[in-house]
């Protein structure tokens, strides 16, 4: 965004929504490309830099799903899913395979402008990753703020953007409860229209990178009825 208006790929197979959409985007500033199969929104994505992508799950060609698969083996980009009402599962896997956020059919432009404009904060701020912040060693996890970088057992672990920032904001405050609300907020700036179970998913990915056991960890634990802390000594 340093070098302009953020630019937006739009991704939906339907005029009525690309043009919707297009509009406030539009309206704010940002340079809107669309693609309207998932094939497109790849090529689109190839030739040129891209500061959020917004991607409808429901795709010719590709769906959503794979195209965020394979955005994610090339780039850490925000992406927003656009879900219909109801599908549980396609919210759960679109998380697993590296969205951001997601935002359920229908919804207000008034909503939709607050997600994007999130999205884009997120991805032009280094939020915990500021140059200052000391590099945290627990066990055998490092969290290396400055670069970004997880490594557990000697091994560097590939996050999302959102999996680093959860797991910065619980490292950071070891032993600390952070309710799901809390943690909403300190990655997506507040917990407006999100559903707190999309903490439970990013959660369970962590686990399955970082720990031995997932349903034993190490470090991130579950306080019943509350929320999730970070191991708070080596006795954890």
């Amino acid at each position: 965004m340093a070098g302009g208006a953020a630019r937006i790929l739009l991704v939906d197979d339907e005029q009525a929504i690309q043009t919707l959409l297009t509009y406030p985007l539009r309206k704010e500033g940002y340079e809107v490309v669309a693609a309207v199969d998932g094939q497109e929104a790849l090529d689109r994505f190839a030739e040129q830099r891209f500061d959020l992508v917004v991607l409808d799950i429901m795709l010719p060609k590709l769906d959503g799903i794979e195209v965020c698969r394979r955005l994610r083996t090339r780039s850490q980009v925000p992406i927003i899913m656009l879900t219909a009402k109801g599908d549980e599962i396609d919210k759960v896997v679109s998380l697993e395979m590296g969205a951001d956020d997601y935002i359920t059919k229908p919804f207000s432009v008034r909503e939709f402008r607050s997600r994007v404009k999130a999205a884009l904060r997120r991805g032009g701020m280094g939020g915990h990753g500021a140059s200052d912040d000391e590099p945290i060693q627990a066990g055998e996890l490092e969290i290396d703020f400055e670069r970004r970088a997880t490594t557990i057992r000697d091994a560097a672990v590939a996050l999302t953007y959102v999996e680093f920032e959860i797991l910065s904001a619980l490292a950071a405050s070891p032993g600390r409860v952070f309710s799901r609300e809390a943690l909403l907020e300190s990655v997506w700036g507040d917990s407006t229209y999100r559903d707190p179970r999309t903490v439970d998913v990013h959660i369970h990915h962590l686990r399955e990178k970082l720990e031995r056991d997932a349903k034993n960890p190490e470090y991130l634990f579950t306080v019943r009825g509350v929320g999730y802390r970070f191991r708070d000594s080596d006795r954890d």
